[in-house]
């Protein structure tokens, strides 16, 4: 896959850069468990994107079982790890509502809005999302960016399918892709 610097990545967190909880919640940095190869596959990627936002679905905040606080600490820690590996993320959206039909929840556009309003020269035609649910694909292909498909907990989602241009095991298979 060929980019250059213009381009931006655009990241869900749960099952893409750490381990998902199974009908539940990272609620504390000790249930945080980066998935195999994020490490240093965001140290590759941070050479080649101008831009690398994380996109975040964050019910348990709605739902009373994490304060924004708490979450903020996960990320603090979240970004010292990734920093210390030579990786970078740039920006953190999320969006704590638990209605479906809430602006920010993705797959609706806030959390895309807030990042274009952040970074103006956010090209959307020049933007991969990466996650791992069918309402990141269609996040992604809603704004025209490509999208990239981890099976993580979805590992039965066929494949191809029309809101998935590609499909990696993980990011560090993804990494790999980016020349």
């Amino acid at each position: 896959m060929q980019i250059d610097a213009s381009w931006t990545l655009f990241l869900d967190r749960d099952g893409v850069i750490n381990n998902e909880i199974k009908d539940g919640y990272v609620l504390s940095w000790d249930m945080f468990h980066f998935e195999e190869g994020v490490l240093p596959a965001l140290n590759h990627l941070a050479k080649k994107f101008s831009r690398i936002v994380l996109v975040t679905n964050q019910r348990c905040i709605g739902r009373g079982l994490l304060t924004a606080e708490g979450l903020q600490e996960i990320h603090t820690r979240m970004l010292e790890a990734i920093s210390a590996k030579g990786g970078r993320i740039d920006r953190i959206y999320y969006c704590p509502d638990i209605d479906s039909n809430s602006p920010c929840r993705k797959p609706n556009d806030g959390m895309a809005l807030q990042a274009k309003a952040d970074f103006p020269e956010i090209d959307f035609s020049k933007a991969i999302m990466v996650g791992n649910t069918l309402s990141d694909m269609k996040f992604g292909k809603d704004q025209g960016m490509t999208t990239v498909f981890i099976p993580s907990t979805k590992p039965d989602l066929p494949f191809p399918h029309p809101q998935m241009d590609y499909r990696c095991k993980g990011l560090l298979e993804f990494s790999e892709l980016i020349q």
